[in-house]
């Protein structure tokens, strides 16, 4: 199995017996360590004692007055929206379970970097036996922002980030400049776009971010993302589902939606109410998929077996920022005793 996305954290992380990842020390200095948080030149005494004992010492409860007594106001905000979130993984049972927890309550209080962190190592976990490329490419959906390409029946989906930062083209050629278009003409031979012939490239590149996805009907690509999908759910809920993608939803009785984004939300929504929907608004739907519970007695009893719809789109700047999020917190799963 090749290693991937050192970046994630994981390799700092240990397994329970359930395969679920348990908070380490060194998982939290690696917090400590980034750029908002380390002590720069500048930095007070006051910060740099905090910052030295957390780093010895990084489960320990730091008081009031100690983060208080920080110099500068923007380290000592930016320390107790820290200080907040390790308390947050020292209070779970595993990482997973802190991911589901901060949605738990309705209102959210931790920053999306973090939240993305943690979407990306509990992913790593998810794939760690798992020797295919397509699905860890897919899988970057949940935590990184993409910028789709659509034109006729072609999908393509490349990293926001890397899109704007080579925006010219000057380093990937028309990756850059095709996908900022977003609506010019496809010249795939042109784009590193991975595919099942040439998926092995995926795991020399995993950090740089500069493959395309396809999400088109019928490639590989989309039902890679369909596999992850199916794996999220089984690993964070304990479910097992099905999910498939389809072309249209055809059901007189349809029961139940989840948007995997703010975009599909809103237009799954009105579609479902029978609102008429503007086809710009449309040609924003990029995929849909069914899910269906394998043992139908773990879904609603309402639901009467009925599937749930799936839907991922992108807003009117062609970007896709995918919450996977809801598919946990809006599952229509039975009461459990």
């Amino acid at each position: 199995m090749p290693d991937f996305w050192r970046n994630s954290g994981f390799h700092l992380l240990e397994r329970d017996g359930d395969g679920r990842l348990v908070l380490t020390d060194d998982f939290l200095r690696a917090y400590l360590l980034r750029p908002e948080i380390r002590p720069i030149e500048e930095s007070g005494a006051c910060e740099r004692r905090l910052h030295e004992s957390l780093m010895d010492s990084p489960r320990r409860a730091v008081e009031e007055p100690e983060l208080e007594a920080i110099e500068d106001a923007d380290t000592r905000f930016n320390y107790g929206v820290l200080l907040h979130f390790f308390a947050r993984l020292r209070r779970a049972a595993s990482i997973e379970a802190c991911y589901v927890e901060v949605f738990a309550g309705g209102s959210v209080s931790v920053p999306p970097l973090f939240i993305d962190q943690l979407a990306q190592v509990i992913l790593r976990n998810v794939l760690e036996s798992v020797d295919d490329a397509l699905e860890a490419r897919a899988a970057e959906l949940f935590y990184r922002e993409q910028k789709a390409s659509v034109d006729g029946g072609t999908i393509l989906l490349a990293d926001l980030e890397t899109v704007e930062m080579h925006a010219s083209g000057s380093t990937l050629g028309s990756l850059g400049r095709l996908i900022v278009e977003a609506q010019a003409p496809l010249r795939s031979a042109e784009l590193r776009v991975l595919d099942e012939r040439n998926a092995s490239v995926y795991w020399e590149r995993d950090q740089r971010h500069d493959v395309v996805l396809a999400l088109s009907h019928g490639r590989p690509g989309l039902d890679a993302l369909a596999r992850v999908l199916v794996r999220w759910v089984r690993h964070l809920l304990g479910v097992d589902v099905s999910i498939e993608p389809l072309r249209l939803v055809q059901d007189e009785r349809w029961a139940w939606h989840i948007g995997l984004d703010a975009q599909a939300t809103a237009l799954l929504n009105d579609l479902w109410r029978g609102a008429e929907v503007d086809p710009g608004r449309m040609r924003q739907l990029l995929a849909l998929f069914r899910l269906e519970f394998v043992d139908r007695a773990l879904g609603r009893a309402d639901l009467a077996g009925r599937p749930v719809y799936l839907a991922l789109a992108m807003d009117e700047a062609n970007v896709v920022r995918m919450k996977p999020q809801n598919l946990l917190t809006n599952l229509p799963l039975a009461a459990r005793s």
